[in-house]
Parts: structure tokens; C-alpha cells; sequence
């Protein structure tokens, strides 16, 4: 018992140690920029450099967890419009992140739309059918 508290232990400490360590260089980075472009151009650039790091991460976790799945072959894959979307996302990761991003901006800019399909996800079933 005690030797998992103190491994528990050692893991927070190491992870407080990198999240400081992040924060120091994100500062670091800033004070190195904000002269050259700016207070917003350091901000963005920052941004952009937090975001680069985080896509690298989670394709490095990405690949690690395609490691420990086994393919169960085709038959158990969903052959639905959702199944080969989520298959086109996994071969593509880049070009998934690209139409989120892009689906991302749209809705930001057309909340009417963002509203329409919000609605019509929330109603499913619950609507008849129109009569003919």
C-alpha cells in the first residue's frame, strides 16, 4: 500500500514538475516575441505553438492505442454512413482535424445553422413522419 501511495506520489510530482515547466517556457517564448510582433502576434504565435504540441501528442498517444486494438475484421465494423466516417477519420487523422476545424468555424459563424442541427439531433425520433 505504501509503495503505491509513494509511486501515486512520485507521479504528481512529476507531472506538476512538467506542467511547470510548460508554463515557463510559454512565458519564455512570449517575452521572446512580444518585442518582435507584438503583444497579439506573441499571443498568437504561442497559441499556435501550444496547439502544434498538442496534435503531436495525441497522434503519439494515437499510435501507441492503435497498438493494443486488434482488427477483428471487416465484418465487425459498422457499415453505416457513421462507421465509414469513423474509418476515414482513423486513416486520416490530419484531414479529420481539418473538417472538424472547418465544421468548427462554420457553426461559429452561422449559429442559425449550429441551431438547425442542434435541434434536429435533440428531436430524433420524436418527430412523425410528414403524411403524403
Amino acid at each position: 500500500m505504501e509503495k503505491t501511495l509513494a509511486a501515486l506520489a512520485a507521479a504528481a510530482a512529476i507531472a506538476a514538475a512538467a506542467a511547470v515547466s510548460v508554463v515557463a517556457a510559454s512565458f519564455a517564448l512570449y517575452a521572446v516575441l512580444e518585442p518582435r510582433v507584438g503583444a497579439a502576434g506573441a499571443a498568437a504565435i504561442l497559441a499556435g505553438v501550444a496547439a502544434l504540441l498538442a496534435l503531436i501528442l495525441g497522434l503519439v498517444v494515437a499510435r501507441k492505442a492503435e497498438g493494443k486494438h486488434h482488427d477483428r475484421g471487416p465484418e465487425a465494423h459498422d457499415v453505416g454512413l457513421i462507421g465509414k466516417v469513423m474509418d476515414l477519420a482513423k486513416e486520416k487523422p490530419m484531414l479529420a482535424a481539418g473538417v472538424a476545424v472547418a465544421a468548427g468555424i462554420f457553426a461559429l459563424r452561422n449559429p442559425a445553422v449550429l441551431t438547425a442541427v442542434i435541434s434536429a439531433f435533440v428531436a430524433g425520433g420524436n418527430t412523425t413522419p410528414p403524411k403524403r
